[in-house]
């Protein structure tokens, strides 16, 4: 009995352990981001990226180093290509965007994602998604569309790169869940790879030569984004998927205090409303798939 009970409590232990590590990778992601959105102010996005690209693969070298051995085998490698694609085409249209945009409207963007993702599915890997989940997506999307507001008056092209960053995303977890056999190591270094690559192309234009104090702004985005990645992927560790994943909603509650304490924005009321909804239904999907006992989704990390 005495065993079991510690059983219990090293369990409930690991899973706090794994609530605290989620909810501080999406904090750091939500400041990187916020950063960035400061950092793209003066310097152009290729710029951004190429350079907490090199800052990234700095930092973790040592892991590439270690499991060196895990980058022979590459499995599916046209997969990993598209792979690569998609998430610098993602991060690239997330940080377009906040040159234009609040932080709190791109995320509610982004918030679609697994909705976008689950709709995919069924079209794409023909997984079966029954008609309470459908009737969620289209809970979902009516979301989208109460935060878009689109009307010859009031879309833009940055809400268009938004939710173009936000396909993008939800297409970068369907093709994770392809790969999943493929060490965490990889993934997240071929995508500062494949980062570096796109931010070197698109850097030369609009280059603007940061003062040595300015390179600490880049060192500092590339600490976030490491650190929330495997803050994030470490609380995948310790707690089931079920259990953390929900707690990546909190991610607009940074993005709005973080927006208006940084940047004075302050979310519109459709904006807010539609975030809710959008929450709300990926919550209802998330849930309704673990009571289905399916597995686990594939969880890549958050935008920016």
């Amino acid at each position: 009995m005495f065993a079991k009970i510690s059983a219990d409590a090293n369990n409930r232990s690991a899973r706090l352990a794994g609530i605290g590590l989620m909810l501080l990778g999406i904090f750091l992601f939500s400041f990187g981001d916020a950063l960035g959105k400061f950092i793209v102010g003066t310097y152009s996005v290729g710029q951004l990226l190429f350079l907490r690209s090199i800052g990234s693969l700095i930092l973790v070298s040592p892991l590439i180093w270690r499991y060196r051995a895990q980058f022979t085998n590459w499995q599916r490698p046209g997969l990993q290509v598209l792979r690569v694609v998609l998430s610098s085409a993602e991060v690239a249209a997330f940080f377009v965007a906040a040159i234009y945009l609040p932080l709190a409207d791109i995320i509610t963007y982004y918030l679609a994602a697994p909705i976008f993702a689950t709709a995919g599915a069924a079209f794409f890997l023909g997984e079966h998604v029954g008609w309470r989940r459908w009737a969620a997506i289209a809970v979902g999307f009516c979301g989208v569309l109460i935060a878009l507001q689109p009307s010859t008056q009031t879309i833009s092209w940055p809400a268009l790169i938004a939710l173009g960053g936000s396909t993008s995303f939800a297409a970068l977890m369907l093709v994770t869940r392809f790969l999943r056999d493929t060490p965490d190591i990889v993934l997240a270094s071929s995508q500062f790879v494949g980062t570096l690559v796109l931010g070197g192309l698109i850097a030369p234009l609009g280059w603007v030569t940061p003062s040595f104090s300015h390179l600490g702004f880049f060192l500092l985005a590339s600490c976030f984004s490491v650190g929330a990645g495997l803050s994030v992927n470490r609380s995948l560790i310790l707690a089931p998927a079920s259990v953390v994943v929900p707690y990546q909603y909190s991610m607009i509650i940074w993005a709005v205090i973080f927006g208006y304490v940084a940047f004075a924005d302050v979310p519109a009321p459709h904006t807010l409303a539609g975030a809710g909804i959008i929450i709300g239904a990926g919550l209802y999907i998330f849930f309704r798939e673990r009571s289905l006992a399916r597995q686990e989704p594939v969880v890549v990390s958050p935008p920016g």
